[in-house]
């Protein structure tokens, strides 16, 4: 698809307009005889900007108009993308006939969007503007506002001086056909896991060290990737006493261990957690439809999950979540709707419900550019399934985000019982709370705050096993120069 824009818009903007509509395009600069061409042009005047859209795509033709107020929105830059956004929706519509739950909006956080309209405006108010500036459907205009609200409460209780840290075990028992991590389901890589884990022990101490050189409080510690529990008893216990022996694991406020799949979980494995103080876990069966597990390639059946759970809810862990995902290749309403019903009987503390999305590492994408848009129907179904079911249930959404190419333009959200939400995955989203990082394809985030503006710095971890373990490099002095600026 071609983008013809005036020099002022952005352009990255117009392309997530141009996806939610027509999912897996590609903008190349200097595309020959594209299927689509998008020319964008702002006028603005005294009182707002307007936007005229041409929007072409295989042959037909829409244009569009659109004027925004200055005193519509906060700034001359929000003004135009407002003007923007609804003339590309507009044109998008049409050509396509969709409508988009999530109108204009775009990014990953939109609860951040509601963060910020909650500090001016009543409740009402905001889920007004959202649905008349920003085009949202009502359901995604209370979602946005609860899991706002739910996300701040968190926030307010964690300053500046308070961390996290996450630690990375990029192995699987098998690879999923949608899966996106850095994650490794071969014997060859499988060989790796004592040299992995000598080296990511020590990157542990050496992260620990830091915290405390900075003299920050740490505050929750994820161990995910991958499957921790891929490892067996003995590594499983090497890696957790040195994260004893690191930090001081009663102060944490959470300490969690992904348990994803349920083939890894055994009682012995999880008694090693609970001595270690590990209080929330995950099992996730994605699905409760056999047929489905087996297309996607998880190594397991639902028995086999109902029965992980069983073993979690015995260990008496504390926090157990389990993960769903909408829109999966194979899977119907019908059957996602018996997944829900059936997860909420089992009554665990979090759910939370993931909508199909392809990424580019993604086995799945060997079924060509229609994985994009299959099942986008039955999963925006689904979703809103999920959502009224379990808020009539008592679970709360906390947190949420988006991702590019999701079905139907989707997201996703985290849903927990009170006072069981997931501390991590609130800070982790956030701007405003430092994340260290050990291990392959993970990510440092540094956030140094100054008054209400944080300025953030990231560092990258080798992306696969082999490199990290041939990386010699240590970022202490990366870290504690960006914290003395």
């Amino acid at each position: 698809m071609k983008l013809i824009l005036d020099t002022n818009v952005n352009r990255i903007y117009v392309q997530n307009l141009c996806m939610m509509f027509f999912h897996g395009e590609k903008f190349p600069e200097n595309e020959e005889n594209p299927a689509g061409i998008v020319e964008v042009r702002l006028k603005e005047n005294k009182e707002g900007i307007e936007c005229v859209c041409h929007f072409t795509y295989k042959g037909e033709t829409v244009n569009k108009i659109s004027f925004a107020r200055y005193d519509e929105c906060e700034t001359p830059k929000r003004t135009a993308k407002i003007a923007i956004g609804k003339a590309v929706y507009s044109a998008g519509k049409e050509l396509t006939g969709r409508e988009i739950p999530w109108g204009i909006l775009t990014g990953i956080r939109p609860s951040k969007v509601g963060a910020e309209l909650l500090i001016k405006y009543s409740y009402e108010e905001a889920l007004k503007i959202l649905k008349e500036r920003y085009l949202l459907s009502d359901e995604k205009a209370h979602l946005t506002l609860d899991v706002a609200q739910n996300e701040t409460r968190i926030l307010e209780k964690y300053d500046n001086n308070t961390c996290s840290l996450y630690i990375s075990i990029p192995f699987c028992p098998t690879r999923c056909s949608y899966c996106s991590f850095i994650s490794y389901a071969t014997k060859k890589l499988f060989d790796l896991i004592p040299s992995y884990l000598k080296k990511l022990k020590q990157e542990i101490k050496e992260k620990a060290s830091i915290i405390k050189q900075l003299n920050l409080k740490l505050v929750s510690v994820y161990i995910g990737g991958g499957t921790p529990t891929t490892l067996n008893d003995e590594q499983l216990r090497e890696l957790l006493k040195t994260v004893d022996e690191s930090i001081d694991t009663a102060s944490l406020h959470e300490y969690t261990v992904e348990c994803g799949r349920p083939d890894t979980v055994t009682k012995s494995k999880l008694d090693i957690l609970k001595s270690f103080g590990v209080g929330r876990i995950s099992v996730n069966p994605q699905t409760l439809n056999d047929e489905v597990l087996k297309k996607i390639g998880r190594n397991h059946t639902v028995n086999d999950f109902i029965s992980a759970y069983k073993i979690a809810k015995e260990s008496d862990l504390g926090n157990i979540n389990t993960d769903l995902i909408a829109g999966l290749d194979g899977d119907s309403f019908e059957s996602f709707k018996d997944t829900v019903d059936n997860i909420i009987k089992l009554d665990p503390d979090n759910i939370t419900v993931h909508s199909f999305s392809v990424k580019k590492s993604a086995r799945i994408l060997e079924k060509g550019s229609e994985i994009y848009t299959q099942n986008g129907d039955y999963a925006l179904k689904s979703v809103e399934y999920a959502y009224r079911s379990l808020i009539e249930n008592g679970y709360m959404p906390y947190y949420m985000y988006r991702q590019k190419n999701t079905v139907s333009d989707l997201e996703n959200v985290g849903y927990a019982k009170k006072n069981a939400f997931g501390i991590y995955n609130v800070l982790m989203m956030s701007d405003s709370h430092t994340v260290f990082s050990a291990g392959a394809g993970a990510t440092t985030k540094l956030v140094r705050k100054n008054g209400d503006i944080s300025d953030i710095y990231r560092i990258f971890s080798p992306k696969y096993p082999y490199e990290y373990l041939e990386d010699t490099k240590s970022n202490e002095t990366e870290i504690l120069n960006f914290f003395k600026k």
